[in-house]
């Protein structure tokens, strides 16, 4: 075999080998991902009986019942039926009060909630506290 010919196949066997080896480092490392990956645990703080009856105490005062029920759905969904469909996690908590705030719809149907500007974020977030505390009384 000619210098040159010897020197091409050296090449293309380099190129090959490295492209193996890049691939096996690849694959090894993304193993090695998903064998170390960490799962972190939601933390989640436990209201307070005192915390749920404030929010209790905010809900009875605000203009809440006008549209929702504890057991039936009126114009909003029942009560009962948000706190199953919502764990009670700091997140739900935050992403409803910021609800209740802000207003929307979609989740329940096409009626939109109004909006509670005026309510202030804590309040909003005790209210929705007391609210995801509520199980359905069995007769």
């Amino acid at each position: 075999m000619n210098t040159r010919l010897k020197f091409t196949v050296y090449l293309i066997t380099t190129m090959v080998g490295a492209q193996c080896l890049a691939v096996t480092k690849a694959s090894a490392q993304t193993k090695k991902t998903a064998v170390h990956h960490t799962v972190t645990k939601t933390v989640t703080h436990k209201p307070s009986a005192a915390d749920l009856a404030q929010g209790k105490a905010l809900f009875t005062k605000s203009d809440c019942l006008t549209c929702h029920k504890m057991d039936v759905k009126l114009v909003g969904p029942a009560y009962y039926d948000v706190a199953k469909k919502y764990p009670a996690t700091d997140a739900n908590y935050e992403m409803l009060a910021n609800k209740v705030i802000a207003g929307g719809s979609g989740v329940w149907g096409q009626v939109a909630m109004a909006p509670h500007p005026a309510l202030a974020h804590a309040d909003a977030k005790k209210i929705v506290e007391y609210i995801l505390s509520l199980k359905p009384v069995k007769s």
